[in-house]
């Protein structure tokens, strides 16, 4: 953005030190009405200086010393202002008087990214789980990725941060990079989050992702069937690594329980409810939405099996979990000996719970998303299809009834 108006003047300022007729010289840089100060820290006669000119007066060798420092500072001052309109950044008095100091105001993206990731990495676990820190870690790869790729350079000022921006960057995870659709919205919008804090603290003018979509499209959840999970249940696994595998599954597909709410399930949280009867009651690390859920006999039987698991006892959890990584890596080989042709992993759990456990035998939505941890109906929304299902089941009950008739 261009000033409305520009003006050096170099005067003498005078100062505690002020003794014998000497002045230091003081460059004042005016752009639209607002100045600051810039001290040449060279000190000069009142009685040899010209106000209008702005210069020592005379020949003397030190005269000419001085006034070829003053001619500098001031070709450097048309300069720094020359760089600000060539980087597209805001014209001001301070920023040109940062420039000629060497100080660089600017705030690139990468910077404030890797600032952003500290923090998040300094409240793990209090206040965020170390899969979201790594999402935000994968993200600013990618974007450090981006900006070389398009731009040359290893960073980049936060103020290029525009529409265009956003639209390139989405278009090389999804071309360069090679994400699917739903994939590269995750990563813009984990992007978007850091983009936003920008334009909190002043550092954007506006959001560079105002207008821009980032809706998902919308995937169909895989989940076991009552005939394949049965299957899963009543597999001879000889191995004892697949068979503890399964049981961690078919736990979860009995209590909807996800991943890392399992893995951290202590037998404190098991509890008697008002019912007299088993409950798991737990605070979701995700959402920290509590979750409650009465435990169905196969989910009992299961917990009795690891009771005395030395395994869990030494961690103080209910279930030997092992990592993510492995457990689908096992559930893979599950689902073959199973002949289940699914992409069998261990969120599949939570939405066989959702569906094949619960909505298709007549529990209510909201009940399910209670026991979910969900914090809203939303969130359950997606599984509403095998509601649908549920109902063509009663109404051809309904319809044998009345034939009958």
């Amino acid at each position: 953005m261009l000033e409305k108006s520009f003006g050096l003047l170099f005067y003498l300022k005078q100062t505690p030190s002020y003794k014998d007729d000497q002045m230091y010289i003081y460059l004042r840089i005016t752009v639209n009405g607002m100045s600051k100060e810039l001290s040449t820290k060279r000190l000069w006669l009142v009685s040899k200086w010209n106000v209008r000119s702005g210069r020592a007066d005379g020949n003397s060798e030190d005269a000419r010393s001085i006034n070829s420092l003053l001619d500098t500072l001031q070709v450097k001052a048309h300069e720094a202002k020359r760089i600000l309109i060539e980087s597209n950044q805001e014209i001001s008095a301070q920023a040109i008087k940062n420039l000629m100091l060497g100080i660089d105001d600017r705030k690139m993206i990468l910077e404030v990214f890797q600032d952003h990731n500290d923090q998040i990495a300094a409240l793990v676990p209090q206040e965020y789980s170390p899969g979201t820190l790594d999402l935000f870690k994968r993200t600013l790869n990618h974007t450090r990725s981006f900006i070389q790729w398009k731009y040359r350079v290893d960073d980049l000022d936060i103020r290029k941060l525009n529409h265009e921006f956003i639209s390139q960057y989405a278009f090389w995870l999804k071309s360069v990079r090679k994400c699917q659709h739903n994939s590269a919205m995750k990563y813009l919008t984990y992007f978007k989050k850091t983009a936003l804090l920008c334009v909190k603290y002043g550092w954007l003018k506006s959001d560079p992702f105002a207008g821009y979509n980032l809706n998902r499209k919308e995937v169909e959840k895989p989940y076991l069937t009552e005939d394949e999970l049965e299957r899963v249940i009543s597999k001879n696994l000889r191995s004892s690594r697949l068979s503890n595998v399964r049981d961690i599954f078919v736990f979860c597909c009995y209590t909807g329980l996800a991943y890392i709410d399992a893995k951290q399930l202590k037998r404190s949280e098991l509890v008697k409810g008002f019912d007299g009867e088993q409950w798991i009651i737990k605070n979701r690390q995700k959402t920290e939405s509590t979750s409650r859920i009465p435990l169905l006999p196969a989910a009992l039987h299961i917990l009795e099996k690891y009771e005395d698991d030395p395994q869990c006892q030494v961690k103080g959890v209910v279930l030997p979990v092992l990592t993510n990584q492995k457990m689908n890596e096992y559930l893979k080989e599950i689902a073959e000996r199973c002949a289940i042709d699914k992409l069998l992993t261990f969120h599949v759990a939570r939405h066989t719970f959702a569906t094949t456990v619960t909505l298709s035998n007549g529990v209510p939505m909201e009940t399910v998303s209670k026991m979910l941890g969900h914090k809203n109906l939303r969130q359950t929304q997606h599984y509403a299809k095998i509601v649908d299902a549920k109902i063509a089941y009663d109404m051809k009950q309904l319809k044998e009834k009345l034939s009958i008739k």
